[in-house]
């Protein structure tokens, strides 16, 4: 059974991170989620961690010196909390590449556009679906993958499809993916907790379960 860090930031209303918690409540991740940091204490995803009996730990990257200094506080909480895989769940930021370093390949995200499409530094949110509607495609959807040092530039893990339908807006279509999102990112996270995921340069494969 893996133990979980889920980071958010801002004021996210985490429902990834609410999604992942029943998934583990209901046996569909084989795992808990052992602390929350977040870079707001009083944000709603931080308030879902203390209302389901999680840590929730603030952790500002502002009130650092430095991203070596950002990412000792990191890891120190990661350590403190014997997390296996950390969950970025609306988490805006580049994670320093110390911590990256000490979790290669166990740092998750999920990005609401089928990768590599729709994606990069201010891509998130409602930012994303208003771009996909204006390109005019007719498919978009969530993908989940590794993280790395660039934005949603990791290996790809998993993607769900949805249809961009005639007079779609950001807010209609960004409640189709996320439904999706909520099937993907634990679906990814168990496939982890497994031990069926193997990176091998920019491919994901799945392993068959024995």
């Amino acid at each position: 059974m893996i133990r979980i860090a889920v980071m958010v930031s801002g004021h996210g209303r985490g429902s990834n991170l609410q999604a992942i918690i029943d998934a583990c409540a209901d046996g569909r991740i084989d795992g808990r989620v052992g602390v929350v940091v977040g870079t707001n204490a009083e944000s709603p995803a931080m308030d879902r961690a203390r209302d389901n009996g999680i840590p929730a730990v603030e952790v500002r990257p502002k009130a650092f010196d430095s991203d070596a200094q950002y990412a000792s506080r990191l890891l120190q909480v990661f350590a403190e909390h014997n997390i296996d895989l950390v969950c970025l769940a609306g988490y805006m930021r580049i994670l320093p590449s110390d911590v990256l370093a000490a979790y290669r390949w166990r740092v998750m995200n999920i990005h609401p556009a089928l990768l590599p499409l729709f994606c990069g530094k201010g891509m998130y949110g409602e930012h994303v679906h208003q771009a996909a509607i204006d390109y005019g495609v007719k498919v978009s959807g969530c993908t989940v993958h590794f993280v790395d040092e660039e934005y949603d530039t990791g290996p790809i893990i998993l993607q769900r499809v949805v249809p961009v339908e005639e007079g779609d807006t950001a807010v209609t279509l960004a409640a189709r993916v996320l439904v999706e999102e909520h099937k993907a990112y634990p679906q990814a996270i168990q496939l982890f907790a497994q031990s069926r995921l193997k990176v091998e340069g920019r491919i994901v494969r799945v392993v068959v379960s024995n």
